[in-house]
């Protein structure tokens, strides 16, 4: 079956939200559930330290990169 130009078959996962929808193969779909589990584990870990006054300038690394495009981070706060 092909919806919207997507080819479908029987057992795949159709997951949709606000952002669109994408049909994951049967065949695939244990392994896409397992990179979403990790990857909200992941910002789950991000919130909490940005919770706690860390930086993502500093935690993703960011401040090394700006430095090598010559830009100097000024913390006003």
């Amino acid at each position: 079956m092909v919806c919207a130009g997507a080819a479908i078959a029987p057992g795949d996962v159709i997951i949709g939200d606000v952002d669109g929808v994408v049909v994951v193969p049967k065949a695939k779909a244990s392994d896409v559930a397992k990179a979403g589990a990790d990857r909200l584990a992941k910002e789950e870990k991000s919130r909490a330290r940005l919770k706690n006054g860390e930086l993502g300038l500093d935690f993703y690394g960011l401040r090394a990169k700006l430095a090598e495009l010559g830009v100097t981070y000024v913390d006003e706060g």
